[in-house]
């Protein structure tokens, strides 16, 4: 059989984004940061910082201590953003994009000419070379190609920067082999611990297992599908519905006060109202944490509260239980927030509001949603919001549209 799935994965790409546009730090350690303060953590660090061992997640001042000459960069959410559109219409002018995974990944089907493993790598390689020239030189990016896109993926990983690996039917499950089980995409610390329960110690021990092993080790059919995956086979996979829509942010230092911590949370919850309507979906819960700055060098406990919406989609609704929630939680300084929508019904199964005043309400969230959408995120707001800056993030497994405008201060048209 051919190959049908193309992967591709931007190495490093926040750091290499930086690279690519401040020369001074070409060849250096980097390391993209959300706010440059030692409590905060690497959110990305370049292949020159990793080898002296600085990972995604080091906290920074253990990033300095691992590497004194790092430099440590501020991360800029709307460049990354901006490049990765650019990339995607790199990529397309040689294959359609079928799926963006995330700011950094997307996959691409070869259609039944494109698939034999000459024509694919060619169509790889020039894909490559089109992003090194036409989007930036010191952008690397790893490709694999393989049956599926689990594998395709599996096969991006294994050779790294810049690499391209082909896994063709052939090859399995042999080119599998070598790899730890937690190598596959999908399987974290809880599944490897299910696995290594159930006797699978190795992905060749995955391999050998029957398909109805797999289907009890994994408790239904995704087990099934594990089996085909990694013999090459493709299978459908249901659409799944979303459960929650949130946001949650480190707060910088000038913002951890309860007046600063509450603008944020209001921010938070507007933007998940807003990414909410866009989903067409409602919700029936909203859940807010808090979690204090350190006492005594000691985590004070996270602060939970969680309040019943019963059927809604206008921010209005939203703020008022916000705020309700707000005045119950403890008065210790706040280091991190976060604010969810949960419970979420579809659209085509809501109940719609009975009252005029909440139709009014929805249809005043709606509209406010196209200015923003069309005159730039924040060009209209709570005036609580007012002054109360929250930089842009990117979520794991989706890449916000190219901000059209940007505003320091929030400082457009205020809304009541």
């Amino acid at each position: 059989m051919a190959l049908r799935l193309l992967f591709l994965d931007m190495n490093a790409y926040f750091a290499s984004v930086e690279q690519q546009d401040n020369p001074d730090l070409r060849g250096r350690p980097v390391g993209v940061v959300p706010v440059d303060v030692d409590s905060s953590c690497c959110i990305a660090c370049s292949y020159e910082a990793r080898a002296a061992g600085v990972r995604t997640g080091t906290r920074v001042s253990e990033a300095r201590r691992r590497c004194p000459g790092i430099a440590l960069v501020r991360a800029r959410p709307e460049r990354y953003i901006e490049i990765h559109h650019r990339i995607v219409a790199t990529v397309e002018k040689h294959l359609p994009v079928e799926t963006v995974h995330s700011v950094d990944e997307m996959s691409c089907r070869l259609m039944r000419n494109e698939r034999e493993p000459a024509d694919a790598v060619a169509i790889a390689r020039r894909m490559k070379q089109a992003i090194y020239d036409g989007v930036g030189g010191h952008l690397r990016c790893s490709v694999g190609l393989a049956p599926n896109v689990l594998l395709a993926k599996v096969a991006c990983e294994m050779h790294k920067p810049d690499g391209l690996t082909v896994i063709d039917h052939g090859d399995l499950p042999g080119a599998l082999h070598h790899l730890a089980l937690r190598d596959l995409p999908g399987i974290a610390r809880r599944m490897e611990a299910r696995l290594r329960a159930a006797g699978v110690e190795t992905v060749a021990d995955l391999c050998a297992r029957p398909k109805a092993d797999l289907r009890r080790i994994w408790g239904g059919i995704v087990g099934e599908r594990w089996w085909h995956w990694l013999r090459g086979d493709e299978t459908y996979l249901a659409p799944t519905r979303r459960r929650c829509v949130g946001h949650e942010h480190v707060l910088p230092p000038h913002l951890r006060t309860d007046h600063g911590a509450w603008g944020v949370a209001l921010h938070l919850a507007c933007r998940a109202a807003m990414r909410m309507r866009k989903l067409r979906y409602w919700a029936t819960h909203l859940h807010l944490f808090v979690r204090p700055m350190k006492e005594n060098g000691v985590f004070p406990p996270l602060w939970e509260g969680k309040a019943r919406l019963g059927s809604v989609q206008d921010t209005p609704a939203i703020v008022e239980k916000l705020r309700t929630l707000w005045a119950q939680r403890p008065p210790r300084r706040p280091m991190i927030v976060g604010v969810s929508l949960t419970g979420l019904i579809p659209d085509r199964s809501a109940t719609r509001p009975l009252f005029p005043g909440e139709r009014r309400r929805v249809e005043l969230s709606r509209a406010v949603d196209t200015i923003n959408e069309r005159h730039g995120p924040n060009a209209v707001y709570f005036g609580s919001m007012h002054g109360m800056a929250v930089p842009l993030r990117i979520p794991f497994g989706g890449v916000p549209e190219v901000p059209r405008a940007t505003h320091a201060d929030l400082g457009s048209t205020a809304a009541g």
